[in-house]
């Protein structure tokens, strides 16, 4: 079985059909806080966002930290990223480009901070995605990853009313220990895996979808919100985000 559940094409018309890539990236960006407390705390100058084209957390990391950032996706689409490094007062300059097959490339350069958003769960091979972050690490460096949780209530949306796009995720990478594992047996350290947010639902090209599955999806994330505010906490069937914190020891 092939390790990608994507390829080249799938991620090709995925961005082609997306509007609005170019946006100003707040401060208080999804996983501002956690991001922030690790650049503070570990002294992060430079880092690698791997598979995150257009390049929003790369962005991020410039703007508000002055992290040294690089950007690896398999596809990049220039006139996009410098829309983007634009409109946020960046120039053309502050992020390093580099397109490449990340199974086919060898880490010319290492990293404080290595980290992947939505990336991990369209590969079949779990342990060996996590192996091509570390390799990219300094000693001393940390790995940041993220990826939705489709064990939540989140999933059944996505399964019922986007079949097509839910195929292209590997629901068994959304185990927080199977994530915790793999670093173990990795040789890293300080290792944290667990599940993100109180509640969120989402739809990819959402008004494309009938006008039932809007509605639906408006009232559970409604009632969604009201009930984790009352009871809040973090759970496997409610909690949109897995997050993976590690670090490779020090030589």
């Amino acid at each position: 079985m092939s390790n990608l559940l994507t390829d080249r094409k799938f991620w090709v018309d995925y961005w082609e059909r997306k509007t609005g890539l170019a946006m100003p990236i707040p401060e208080k960006y999804l996983f501002h806080r956690q991001l922030k407390n690790l650049i503070t705390g570990r002294e992060i100058r430079s880092a690698i966002e791997l598979g995150g084209f257009p390049g929003y957390y790369a962005v991020f990391l410039r703007k508000y930290a002055g992290v040294d950032v690089t950007l690896l996706d398999y596809f990049v689409h220039q006139p996009i990223v410098h829309d983007l490094l634009t409109v946020n007062n960046l120039a053309d300059t502050d992020i390093k480009i580099i397109e490449t097959d990340l199974f086919q490339y060898q880490p010319e350069a290492q990293y404080d901070l290595v980290l992947s958003c939505g990336l991990i769960e369209h590969f079949n091979d779990t342990a060996d995605i996590i192996r091509r972050h570390i390799a990219f690490l300094k000693p001393g460096g940390t790995l940041f990853i993220t990826l939705p949780n489709f064990h939540a209530l989140n999933g059944w949306f996505q399964k019922t009313f986007d079949k097509p796009n839910f195929d292209k995720h590997n629901l068994n990478s959304m185990d927080p220990n199977l994530l915790a594992s793999v670093c173990h047996e990795a040789g890293l350290k300080n290792v944290q895996s667990s599940y993100f947010g109180k509640f969120s639902i989402w739809f990819e090209g959402e008004h494309e979808k009938p006008l039932f599955a809007r509605m639906l999806k408006k009232l559970t994330w409604v009632s969604g919100k009201v009930l984790t505010k009352i009871f809040p906490f973090e759970s496997k069937k409610l909690s949109p985000y897995i997050i993976l914190v590690a670090q490779k020891p020090s030589e």
